[in-house]
């Protein structure tokens, strides 16, 4: 039985579930929208005390595999990133409080935690079938509810690398202690989290952008702690017969995203045209390539589509950074021929938006998504109905 602070997944998809099930029957045991099993592999593993080697040939090396996972994965994980496992634990401690409110207080309360309006989200409200689920729940918080006003210009023209925090004590926590979950979240280890994945952001899409012959500081000056955020995911446990998905499939819609997940497990991502499953590292923070620098590499680095799938009896835990433009920011590729056309970041959310509408259509047969308005030409990837992660 589900508790009071999950939320109403059975009650929402009654329908869809009762749906498969007569497919299933209907089909002796078949039903071509279900999962297949996904074989684990271990991502690139990038250390990033090479990058501070007093050798020049060790950091170029380091950089050089960074742009290579990026082109030929999308994807990566970085150790020695400076988030010491201390921290990680409290992370999950921390996540676990809020999400354990009760869920009417979490969809009802104004200003939950003092979180921006808006913030709690969880399922999928457009969804017509099981393939299009999302069992999850999240919080999307600006980095600047995190931080507060003081933090911006910290983070802004920070590009050193960093040593582990200083370990903190905290006081025991009573359930509804909806006061002091806010206070302990909001300012202290989410803290240190977000100030050294932002950096670490920057730090990233510099390197990128250095190894495509680009010395700028676009980066810098578009992507601000006021315009990028945070996002909270649980993903309770999925006792069904069903795979059942806890993130659609998707790709981001930003230049990079830096995950910390616990060690459940669950993520997924595709490679070589086929899903593989990412083997959780405890150690590492994992990175994907977003949309948006795709577009302004020219493809040169790749954002690849990933998804989340549940577990059945565990629940999961992640925190998610999106290094995200303002939404007056140009994205224009940085090479020519261009293969995308000049956009704005507003443009192209508003194509998000519109595709996660109820109206959109969600059938196979649908193969335009949200990069259409930033490409010419489609060729050689398609994808079906696109979720908002973001």
């Amino acid at each position: 039985m589900d508790s009071v602070s999950d939320p109403p997944f059975h009650e929402a998809y009654k329908i869809l579930f009762d749906k498969t099930r007569n497919t299933i029957q209907e089909n002796n045991g078949f039903d071509g929208d279900l999962l297949v099993a996904a074989e684990e592999c271990e991502l690139p593993v990038i250390d990033l005390n090479c990058l501070d080697n007093s050798d020049e040939t060790v950091r170029e090396e380091c950089k050089s595999h960074i742009a290579r996972a990026s082109q030929e994965w999308g994807f990566f994980q970085v150790v020695n990133h400076g988030i010491s496992s201390h921290i990680f634990s409290r992370l999950r401690c921390e996540q676990e409080k809020v999400f354990r409110q009760p869920f009417e207080k979490k969809t009802k309360e104004d200003k939950f935690l003092n979180f921006s309006a808006g913030s709690y989200r969880w399922g999928a409200p457009t969804a017509t079938c099981i393939r299009q689920l999302s069992w999850s729940e999240a919080f999307h918080i600006p980095l600047t509810d995190i931080l507060g006003s003081s933090g911006s210009n910290s983070l802004r023209y920070t590009t050193h690398f960093y040593k582990p925090f200083i370990h903190h004590s905290y006081r025991p926590y009573t359930q509804y202690q909806s006061n002091y979950v806010n206070f302990t979240f909001r300012r202290s280890c989410s803290i240190q989290f977000a100030t050294t994945v932002s950096r670490l952001a920057q730090t990233l899409a510099d390197i990128l952008a250095e190894k495509m012959g680009h010395r700028s500081s676009f980066f810098k000056e578009n992507c601000l702690p006021n315009t990028c955020y945070l996002r909270l995911n649980r993903y309770p446990p999925c006792p069904t017969a069903f795979g059942i998905h806890g993130l659609m499939p998707h790709t981001d819609s930003d230049f990079l995203t830096i995950l910390y997940q616990d060690q459940v497990g669950g993520l997924q991502l595709v490679k070589d045209r086929k899903w593989i499953a990412v083997k959780p590292n405890p150690d590492a923070l994992i990175i994907n390539i977003g949309d948006l620098f795709q577009a302004w590499s020219n493809g040169v680095y790749k954002s690849v589509e990933h998804r989340v799938m549940t577990n059945p009896k565990l629940e999961r835990f992640s925190m998610a950074y999106f290094l995200c433009p303002s939404n007056d920011t140009v994205i224009e590729s940085r090479r020519e021929p261009s293969i995308y056309r000049k956009f704005s970041f507003r443009e192209y959310r508003k194509q998000v938006r519109d595709d996660a509408c109820p109206g959109f259509s969600h059938t196979k047969e649908v193969r335009t998504y949200r990069k259409h308005i930033i490409m010419n030409e489609i060729v050689g990837y398609v994808t079906e109905y696109k979720s908002e992660e973001g």
